[in-house]
Parts: structure tokens; C-alpha cells; sequence
């Protein structure tokens, strides 16, 4: 056991919770002290939580954005437009742009970007399943929805060619948003108007 930890159960849960992004082991610290002065029912519902999170959770077999059930409620629920689908890197996203509520059809969740840099090919990627999505008939359009860094470029300009034989219709976000900024951090309204006054996918990276 460390010396600084009078307990080897503290180190254990400050070493589990620096394990978290952006956590480091003085805010662990603060957050394993914190659930140490809550009641055991309410840390067992924590704890819970996470369990029952971990194990359970599906994803959506059309979209791939997160979900309780097989298809997920953007997905099922009729008054949503199907023969639109935004196409984003991410769950943060959709709820992004779910935020703005200036978009009614469906989503496509590729799961990140190509990134030969961090290992990341089309492969690797929800690719695949939004081309047969496309080709099975019923969507007209595609929103490129990707943050406008080179990576997110090249991802739509990859999937551009995978749709060239097909005649759905390709646009992308307007460029209110900034080169190289990534989507979930934009604020509400200016991804709002983003995706209203979207253009045509020209094809170039």
C-alpha cells in the first residue's frame, strides 16, 4: 500500500476513478471522499447505475446511437422525417443537435472518424450499414454532420463516393462553425442554424 493512503480500499477507488478522462488522482480524491460521507443506499445506487448501465445497454440496429431497446426512440417514433438522415461521429452529438430542436429526421452514428493517424479506417466505422441503410430504399437526403476538422472532411468525403451510385441527395452543415472545432461544443444556436441552412456536399475535402 502507497504510505500517503491509510487505506488500501481508499487507493483502490482513487486509482479506479483517475482512470476516468479528465480525472486526475486530487479530484479522485475529492469524488471517493465525497461517496465515503454519503448514505450506503445512495452509493449502492451509484454503483449500481454503472453496473447496470455497462451490462445493459444496446445499441440502436438502425442508427447505432445508444439505447434501451433494439431500436432506439428517435428511431421508432413515426412523427420523425425518415427520409432524412444526419450522419454524426458520436451519441454526444445527436444530443447536440437533438438540443437545438431544429431537426426532425433520423441519425446515422458512425462511431468516430477515419483517422490513419489514431489507428482508425473505414472499417472501423458504421460505414457499411448507412450504405445499405441508403440502398435499401426511403432516404433522400444525408447531412454530413461531421466536426469540420480534416479528419471529419475526409470521413464525408470517403462516404460521398461509397453513395456516388445512388441518388440520394448529400449535403453539409453550413460553416458557422469554426475549422476545426468539434460539434458537441458548439452552442445551441448556431448549430441550430447549421443544420437550416445546410448545403450541397460539393465532393472535396
Amino acid at each position: 500500500m502507497n504510505q500517503q493512503y491509510p487505506s488500501v480500499l481508499l487507493e483502490k477507488a482513487v486509482s479506479e476513478f483517475s482512470r476516468l478522462p479528465g480525472i486526475g488522482r486530487k479530484t479522485a480524491m475529492r469524488l471517493v471522499l465525497h461517496l465515503l460521507r454519503q448514505e450506503p443506499s445512495a452509493v449502492d445506487s451509484f454503483g449500481n447505475s454503472i453496473i447496470q448501465l455497462r451490462h445493459e445497454v444496446k445499441y440502436c440496429r438502425v442508427c447505432h446511437n445508444i439505447s434501451d431497446t433494439e431500436v432506439c426512440q428517435l428511431c421508432a417514433n413515426p412523427r420523425r422525417d425518415a427520409s432524412t438522415v444526419c450522419v454524426v461521429e458520436n451519441i454526444r452529438d445527436v444530443m447536440a443537435i437533438e438540443a437545438t430542436g431544429q431537426y426532425r429526421g433520423l441519425y446515422h452514428v458512425l462511431g468516430g472518424v477515419i483517422s490513419p493517424m489514431d489507428g482508425t479506417g473505414p472499417g472501423d466505422l458504421q460505414i457499411d450499414s448507412l450504405v445499405e441503410r441508403v440502398k435499401e430504399g426511403g432516404v433522400q437526403e444525408v447531412i454530413f454532420a461531421l466536426s469540420p476538422t480534416m479528419e471529419g472532411d475526409t470521413t464525408n468525403f470517403y462516404i460521398s463516393r461509397k453513395l456516388a451510385d445512388t441518388t440520394v441527395k448529400l449535403s453539409v452543415i453550413a460553416r458557422g462553425i469554426s475549422i476545426g472545432d468539434e460539434l458537441e461544443y458548439t452552442d445551441e444556436v448556431t448549430l441550430g442554424r447549421s443544420i437550416i441552412n445546410r448545403i450541397a456536399f460539393n465532393g472535396n475535402v
